[in-house]
């Protein structure tokens, strides 16, 4: 009976208690998260070891780092472990991976790739990176031949053909095939916003949107009309700029088939059959179609008149009324 028991102990193995993440997932987990599921699983490789179970060698922190390119070794009924826990909570088997392993924490990155000088702690970590320059991708999808340069993304693509949806929100139960992006959607839910604007404090939602608010700090307009030179912030702006180019007109009216250029000349559009008049002077309660008719009456009331002549100098608070003046007389200005 007692050798039965130690054989089921024995045949428990690091895949029967390990969570596995994806490196995209596991660089989504704040310091707090991570440092949670480092204790949980410390505390059950503890009670483990103090069963009797024997289980692979295993690199937590370091396979996290770097996965996909991190080969755990393969099981082996000799491998002497090594008693005790240090701050890291690793077991090494070998001096060769405890070497590696302490240059994480001595910060030491003797590896500097020769294309643009980025080090790393470890010689395989670096030849992971220069796939970027490469263009290798091992990695290849064995029912469309799509190929990746990391497992983990190959292992995610396969959830497309698939179909399966592991990740299911906490909040609404929707599912994704994503542990990323089911973290997006619960920030609609919790309102987190952890991307934060080092110049004005503004804060993002998600990394991207930071990196677009970013560029109104810089200035950087990397979006080049290439029909004029005209250069955009944002790639939709310039998608919208080159209709002017190409005459396209993207946006039907359901009613009357018109077609516009831009989403927001249909939307004003519309309102012409459905008699929507969503804008309303605050003075008299008078409701307009569009914002523009809005401003104009506004000025009404406040007396504004932001067009003159600039040959008499007399102002007027529409510019048909500026046009009617200069036509009317010898103010013979273009407007």
């Amino acid at each position: 009976m007692g050798e039965l028991r130690n054989h089921n102990m024995n045949a428990v193995t690091y895949d029967d208690v390990h969570i596995e993440f994806t490196w995209e997932e596991w660089t989504l987990l704040d310091p707090s998260q991570k440092n949670l599921y480092k204790d949980v699983m410390l505390e059950t490789y503890k009670n483990l070891n103090t069963l009797g179970y024997s289980w692979e060698d295993h690199h937590i922190e370091e396979y996290y780092q770097n996965p996909g390119i991190y080969e755990r070794p393969e099981r082996s009924q000799n491998v002497e472990k090594h008693s005790g826990y240090t701050e890291s909570i690793k077991a090494f088997a070998d001096n060769m991976h405890l070497q590696r392993h302490t240059r994480i924490h001595a910060g030491e990155k003797a590896c500097k790739c020769n294309q643009c000088g980025k080090t790393f702690a470890d010689h395989n970590y670096l030849k992971v990176h220069e796939r970027i320059h490469t263009g290798v991708k091992p990695y290849a999808c064995d029912v469309c031949g799509k190929s990746f340069a990391q497992q983990g993304n190959l292992n995610k693509h396969k959830r497309t053909h698939t179909g399966v949806k592991p990740y299911e929100c906490n909040y609404c139960g929707k599912a994704f095939a994503c542990h990323s992006n089911m973290q997006r959607h619960e920030r609609t839910h919790t309102g987190e916003k952890p991307s934060e604007c080092k110049q004005c404090g503004k804060t993002f939602t998600f990394p991207s949107s930071l990196q677009l608010h970013e560029r109104t700090h810089t200035g950087v307009k990397p979006s080049e009309c290439k029909q004029c030179g005209k250069t955009f912030t944002y790639r939709s702006s310039l998608q919208v700029h080159e209709r002017t180019h190409t005459g396209v007109k993207p946006y039907e009216c359901k009613q009357c088939g018109k077609a516009f250029a831009w989403r927001g000349d249909l939307q004003k559009h519309e309102r012409t059959h459905t008699g929507v008049k969503p804008y309303e002077c605050k003075q008299c309660g008078k409701a307009f179609a569009c914002r523009g008719g809005l401003k104009k009456h506004e000025r009404t009331h406040t007396g504004v008149k932001p067009y003159e002549c600039k040959q008499c100098g007399k102002a007027f608070a529409r510019i048909r009324s500026l046009r009617n003046h200069v036509q009317k007389s010898f103010c013979r200005e273009t407007v």
